[in-house]
């Protein structure tokens, strides 16, 4: 377990940086391979990126991008990560690439799971970047802390698992542990204070953190170093 850490003294240059650094191995793996794919995370945070990243000169064309997690509620849905990622990274050079839903027309994530799951092996395995927040209580993608499918979403093969939040809300669909933690170039992109001590925190050498944080069980696994983007 490697971690890598950016830092920066205010928001923009954080977006700026993480966007160039994202291009350069968006376009590094289209040169290798032909292709490349791109796993991006909601919420506010990433919104400034996203408009840094979307012109950005990559062959977008080459690119399909997809969610690490999603709320299962409608695409116009104003907790709709798709809906985020729309309005604030598919616009611009960007609007070429190909994006994958996390949702679909199934009642809730686990009566949709297999349509997702065959959606997303339009991609090559691994993906080539992923970009992870983390909630105050230590959650990443939506990996939970005391939820009913964490265990299985930890441990499974598949690319996707369903997700009952303990206290957060929407039921939600998410990226496995294996998935997220074999991505070629991972990044946690965060924000604040109390976001940076949560994570030191979590690094921590004690073995009870593996379980108390699923960030910690990410960083754990992960196949490469981690880069940590962060400003206060």
């Amino acid at each position: 377990m490697t971690l890598q850490w950016h830092e920066f003294t205010s928001k923009d240059e954080l977006d700026l940086k993480l966007a160039q650094s994202i291009a350069q191995q968006l376009q590094a793996a289209i040169n290798e391979r032909g292709s490349a794919s791109l796993a991006v995370s909601g919420g506010r945070t990433p919104a400034g990126m996203f408009k840094a990243l979307r012109t950005s000169k990559v062959d977008w064309s080459k690119v399909i991008i997809t969610l690490v997690d999603e709320r299962w509620v409608p695409i116009d849905h104003a907790d709709s990560n798709e809906r985020l990622t729309r309005e604030n990274l598919l616009q611009d050079n960007a609007a070429a690439a190909q994006f994958i839903s996390m949702v679909n027309d199934a009642a809730t994530p686990h009566a949709g799971l297999a349509g997702i799951e065959a959606q997303l092996k339009q991609i090559k395995a691994p993906i080539d970047i992923l970009i992870l927040g983390m909630g105050d209580d230590g959650h990443t993608a939506s990996l939970f802390p005391q939820a009913a499918e964490l265990e299985a979403a930890c441990a499974s093969t598949d690319w996707v698992a369903a997700v009952t939040p303990p206290v957060a809300p929407h039921l939600r669909i998410t990226l496995t542990l294996p998935t997220i933690a074999k991505a070629r170039n991972l990044y946690v992109h965060i924000t604040g204070e109390s976001k940076k001590e949560l994570l030191q925190h979590a690094m921590q050498e004690q073995k009870s953190l593996t379980e108390q944080y699923p960030i910690r069980r990410v960083l754990d696994q992960s196949d490469h170093p981690v880069q940590v983007y962060w400003t206060t």
